[in-house]
């Protein structure tokens, strides 16, 4: 059986080959680590995690690189708010501080860590080195107004628009720099010149003066160095197609690379049916979810829906997941009761071959979530079944239908067997405990109880629990 994928660039669902037997190189375009991560990164990064672990499951050896944009227009504005609101917090500091924020949500998850995760500063020399090929081959320009910055000459490569299928007459014009020095609005940064108004720390020295990469370039430098000028898939948000993902594009193959095979990118989440979005105030917080649900539980929600639909969260969103990942552990408690011994039927490095049919069917098609979900579904009716008539349980077809669940379970990392979410569970309540005496805290020292702050403050110390005041609230980590 083929695997099925949608390729963005084609709008088409296409048969996947790798372009190694038996390896799938896989391109994500990590987080920009400017603030706290949100549902939008969790259901983004949960996707390819997914179709992570069902190449797995058909015998590849994957490596996923996702990246972390750590310098940037946004990373630095909030660490110069911050500071204009008392702080101290460098920008470098910021970006490591929200960086670790995401590994934390994304371990909470249950998301694999990638085969590599190269951060941008990390790789400012590999940008250099393309944004000189791109001037030798006459498609990038140093600015006209003599300053260090370098853009993109769109109208020298025909193909720009080749993956939004627009014509460039229709575009509009790049906003990630200012138009000082441009030959064609449209034109985009790849080296964007040192400001004074910026941390002299933000900048690195280049053939054209001291600056910073702009954030596409990032991208290329980083799939070319750790996956070669050709690889397999390139993944992201659908917010990425335009511009990010069409400049990334545009100059890695105007370098020579062929870069990406394949595009896919995952939709949008709607909050009450708008869009989300800081302007209107509806964010949903990765530490906020975790709060309210069980992380299996709410990796179940983020991965339920088709990862190319857009997913709208309600009030009741996670108490529907709730119950119905619930139905899922109460057969395999069910199960266990009656004899099955599900601890060790709990299988390790799935393999397709293992799977019912129409899960296999389900995932090879362009990985249809939702109806490999409701296999799981149908395999516990039937194990219900069987365990509800008592007169005629037939043991080996329970144990044959647990077995089944517990494997379509592992592959989508949603085994309740796993210990990471035995430790997850935990690391939530505490969680939860942690920020009660926080706020109990705030709240003496709104009183001027310093008395009962400093207990509360001494108390978490000697549980090996660290309090930072910021400006922004106070932040807790284990010593």
């Amino acid at each position: 059986m083929k695997q099925r994928i949608y390729d963005s660039r084609t709008q088409s669902v296409v048969d996947f080959e790798p372009r190694e037997a038996g390896r799938v190189g896989l391109y994500v375009c990590g987080p920009t680590v400017q603030s706290s991560p949100h549902i939008g990164h969790l259901r983004s990064a949960l996707v390819y995690d997914q179709m992570r672990r069902w190449f797995a499951a058909t015998g590849h050896d994957v490596t996923l690189i996702r990246n972390v944009t750590d310098i940037d227009d946004k990373v630095l504005d909030n660490a110069r708010l911050g500071q204009e609101a008392g702080g101290s917090e460098e920008w470098w500091a910021l970006a490591y501080r929200v960086e670790r924020e995401f590994t934390a949500a994304y371990e909470a998850l249950g998301v694999l860590p990638p085969t590599y995760e190269p951060r941008a500063t990390a790789n400012v020399d590999r940008m250099i080195a393309l944004i000189e090929q791109l001037i030798a081959r006459g498609h990038a320009y140093p600015a006209a107004d003599g300053s260090a910055s370098v853009y993109f000459d769109t109208a020298s490569w025909p193909e720009y628009g080749a993956l939004t299928r627009q014509r460039r007459d229709q575009m509009e014009d790049a906003a990630d720099s200012e138009p000082v020095g441009k030959r064609d609005p449209r034109d985009f940064a790849l080296w964007k010149a040192y400001r004074d108004t910026e941390p002299e720390s933000a900048s690195w020295p280049s053939p054209w003066g001291r600056g910073r990469p702009g954030w596409h370039i990032e991208c290329s430098a980083m799939a070319h160095r750790y996956l070669g000028e050709e690889f397999d898939i390139h993944g992201g948000g659908l917010d990425l197609r335009f511009p990010h993902h069409e400049n990334e594009l545009a100059q890695s193959q105007a370098a020579g690379h062929a870069f990406a095979r394949h595009w896919v990118h995952n939709g949008l989440v709607n909050t009450g049916g708008q869009k989300m979005s800081k302007s209107l105030g509806n964010s949903l917080f990765a530490s906020d979810l975790l709060a309210q649900a069980r992380p299996v539980v709410l990796r179940y929600y983020l991965g339920s829906a088709h990862y190319r639909s857009v997913l709208d969260f309600s009030d009741t969103s996670l108490a529907e997941a709730e119950a119905a990942f619930s139905r899922i552990e109460g057969f395999l408690a069910r199960a266990a009761d009656a004899g099955i011994d599900a601890d060790a039927a709990a299988p390790r490095n799935v393999q397709a071959a293992d799977l019912p049919a129409e899960f296999v069917a389900a995932m090879h098609d362009d990985f249809a979530i939702p109806q490999a979900l409701a296999v799981i579904h149908q395999a516990v009716r039937a194990g219900n079944s069987l365990l509800d008539d008592r007169n005629a349980q037939d043991p080996a077809a329970i144990a044959t239908y647990t077995y089944q669940v517990l494997g379509m379970l592992e592959v989508l990392g949603l085994n309740p067997r796993d210990p990471h979410w035995a430790g997850a569970e935990r690391t939530t309540a505490l969680d939860s405990l942690v920020t009660a005496l926080i706020a109990q805290r705030s709240e003496a020292r709104a009183n001027r109880d310093f008395a009962k702050s400093d207990e509360i403050r001494d108390a978490l110390q000697d549980a090996g629990v660290a309090l930072e005041d910021t400006p922004t609230g106070t932040r807790w980590s284990l010593t």
